[in-house]
């Protein structure tokens, strides 16, 4: 470890912004070599590391910095580098430690939507007819999923909880899957839920706004079942062709969801690893011919330039061996990539609420759909958020 790095890194921690709050490798590498010299190097489990803030090493500036300013999934890199336990398995136990009260106004009870296990939330409030029903897909880059708590449910919305089977132990399309079984079985059993069957959505953000719109384009050409009444679609990620869009470039470093990451969960949902996630990152994972022909909705061009102003650059289109190829090209399969959908299908999509962020990685995809479906005769409700809100709302 060079004494720059250390240097770099003391002034990450004396001039910190967003800008500054993801690390590079090589900071990474220094902060693990760090970290060496009070972490034992026998593995040791996520709740025994997750104490290394406090009563292991309290003499430690290290583990003072990650506890207070370093994101999660940066101290689950170094860990990870230490070897004292993996990013995934730390990150995964210090979400779990957040766990809702009850709600006074909510009655709750576990139940199995065929195989899948959910959880359904109704008002206690009676109501004088059937309610409205919202399908909420767990959101959490495919990797953290929980029951979770519902938010504010209205009197007159009987909410399902989907859970999803999580990657890398559940590789795609097992998630997807996993709610589209799920809510083809609560359309099919309404009765039991008191819910109106003209009356049903689907929803949720970002992991789960992409399995959200996967499920609502294969559930659009169903005869037998009834047809969703609208789809809420909260800073979804609908494409892996492409991370060097606008807003990628533009918001590669702002919390809470940097662009390295968004691309790194990616390649977990698909293949279970990021073995090719510096060429995704460059965008050499994909032929040219082939982004050619998804080009039409897959471009800087359909952007608005608005949103252009603060730092784009154009990427130049790298082509891409046959062999990284070969290891992403199920991305090109519109339930994992929705945006990829073709146009006779985007034409039988319900009426959408879409959210999108302006200082968030995911905007310009959601941006992109919403063109799509609006190009497709589709109504769109398109509201744009700030980051400050969305922190706000977590």
């Amino acid at each position: 470890m060079k004494p720059q790095d250390l240097v770099t890194l003391r002034w990450k921690l004396l001039c910190f912004s967003p800008k500054t709050f993801c690390l590079t490798e090589r900071e990474s590498d220094a902060w693990a070599y760090l970290l060496r010299r009070t972490v034992p190097k026998q593995p040791r489990s996520p709740r025994r590391v997750a104490s290394l803030g406090t009563a292991t090493v309290p003499s430690s500036p290290v583990p003072a910095f990650c506890r207070t300013l370093l994101p999660l999934v940066e101290q689950g890199k170094i860990l990870e580098k230490t070897e004292a336990c993996s990013q995934i398995a730390f990150t995964r136990y210090v979400r779990s430690g957040r766990k809702p009260g009850p709600d006074p106004q909510l009655s709750m009870r576990d139940a199995r939507f065929g195989r899948v296990p959910g959880r359904v939330y109704r008002p206690r409030a009676p109501s004088a007819g059937l309610r409205a029903g919202a399908i909420f897909c767990h959101g959490g880059g495919w990797l953290y999923c929980s029951f979770g708590r519902a938010g504010r449910v209205h009197q007159s919305v009987a909410h399902l909880v989907g859970t999803l089977l999580l990657t890398p132990e559940h590789k795609y399309p097992a998630a997807y899957e996993d709610c589209l079984n799920a809510t083809i079985h609560f359309m099919k059993h309404m009765e039991l839920y008191g819910v109106d069957p003209a009356n049903v959505i689907v929803c949720r953000d970002s992991a789960g706004g992409n399995i959200a719109a996967a499920v609502s384009q294969t559930l659009a050409g169903r005869s037998d079942l009834p047809k969703l009444c609208a789809q809420i679609l909260i800073y979804p990620g609908l494409q892996a062709l492409d991370f060097n869009l606008p807003s990628y470039q533009q918001n590669q470093g702002v919390p809470l969801l940097f662009r390295e990451r968004a691309a790194f969960y990616m390649l977990q949902y698909l293949n279970g690893n990021a073995s090719n996630l510096e060429e995704v990152l460059e965008g050499s994972h994909i032929p040219i011919d082939i982004k050619l022909n998804y080009r039409k909705w897959v471009s800087p061009d359909n952007i608005p330039e608005k949103f252009k102003v603060r730092g784009y650059k154009p990427h130049v289109l790298l082509d891409c061996t046959t062999e990284v190829y070969e290891t992403v090209k199920r991305f090109c399969e519109p339930n994992l990539c929705p945006l990829l959908a073709e146009d006779a299908l985007i034409q039988q999509l319900p009426e959408t609420f879409m959210l999108t962020c302006e200082y968030d990685v995911l905007r310009d995809d959601g941006l992109l759909y919403k063109k799509r479906l609006e190009d497709n005769g589709v109504r769109v409700t398109w509201g744009l958020d700030s980051i400050v809100k969305f922190i706000k709302g977590l």
